[in-house]
């Protein structure tokens, strides 16, 4: 199939589009490289450098005719979205309306939401959380999250359009960025491997339900498949405190840094995902366990720090 990528660039992305081509599709990248790493551009897709937000996209998708859009494109940092709500909400709705506009008049087959499902979900004791469970976000970026999926709703009811949306655990990888505000394996491997001692937040007891990008990749390709529209949790259902994840990965790579806690950031909250709709209607589940991806990840981090 013919396929749009908006963020192939990006950490998500480019593992996406990699799998893409060697599934035999034709991919079409879409990226402002605002955020993306040059070295992740793949030599055989199309590429536009281009914004979500230009109207002039619909250039791109007169010229392409893509059946299937996949939508990583995205300002993900929760604490710009609360220093500039405004902006954010221009980028993150304004910015994918006008690509399910274009999906709508170009009558593209499935449009792929990338959604957040561990910021989307009433934080209480109740885990894992399902699709239907209460929704709560707390923060402008999980508001248009969860705003999107609304639209979705509307434009499949009412205007035909097919979709998928897939709220995704915390996902972790060796492109992932380290110098970011999230992405604590990613920040640790970073710190760890360059001789800098990395710090938690808190009291390290913070649990998150990490899942390895492989494995969201694995369940993109399958919502390609699926003739029904609908929203999906994409995690693993288990529980992994911050404390155990810097233990593992002080393991992994030999490092002797102690264990330094600094102040809890605001809104450290506890959610995983229960995938079982996912494993019944998509035929997923995870297949690798933390230590195995952790294992993959500092590797990969390993190589690139130049160990």
């Amino acid at each position: 199939m013919k396929c749009i990528v908006t963020g192939g660039e990006g950490f998500i992305g480019s593992y996406l589009v990699e799998r893409l081509i060697k599934e035999d599709h034709k991919v079409v990248v879409m990226d402002n490289l605002s955020t993306s790493k040059k070295e992740n551009l793949n030599p055989e897709v199309k590429f536009y450098k281009a914004d979500i937000c230009d109207t002039k996209i619909s250039q791109i998708f007169k010229e392409e005719k893509p059946e299937v859009v996949f939508h990583l494109a995205a300002q993900i940092d929760v604490k710009k979205s609360v220093e500039n709500p405004i902006e954010n909400a221009r980028i993150n709705i304004l910015g994918t309306l006008n690509l399910i506009e274009n999906c709508k008049k170009y009558k593209v087959k499935s449009f792929i939401f990338v959604s957040t499902g561990g910021a989307i979900y009433c934080d209480d004791k109740v885990i894992p959380k399902s699709e239907s469970y209460h929704e709560f976000p707390l923060s402008p970026y999980e508001i248009e999250k969860l705003t999107i999926d609304k639209y979705l709703i509307y434009y499949y009811k009412i205007l035909g359009l097919p979709f998928v949306s897939s709220r995704l655990a915390n996902v972790y990888g060796s492109r992932q960025n380290s110098k970011g505000e999230s992405g604590v394996i990613a920040i640790f491997c970073d710190k760890i491997l360059n001789g800098k001692q990395p710090v938690i937040n808190g009291s390290g007891t913070q649990t998150r339900d990490f899942i390895f990008v492989e494995d969201i990749v694995e369940a993109a390709l399958l919502t390609m498949k699926i003739k029904k529209s609908g929203i999906y949790n994409i995690g693993t259902a288990k529980e992994t405190d911050i404390n155990t994840i810097f233990k593992k990965l002080k393991k992994l790579t030999g490092s002797k840094c102690k264990r330094i806690y600094v102040l809890a950031l605001p809104g450290e909250q506890k959610r995983c995902l229960d995938y079982s709709k996912a494993k019944r209607e998509l035929g997923w589940q995870p297949k690798y366990t933390l230590d195995k991806g952790q294992n993959k990840t500092v590797e990969k981090f390993r190589h690139k720090s130049g160990f």
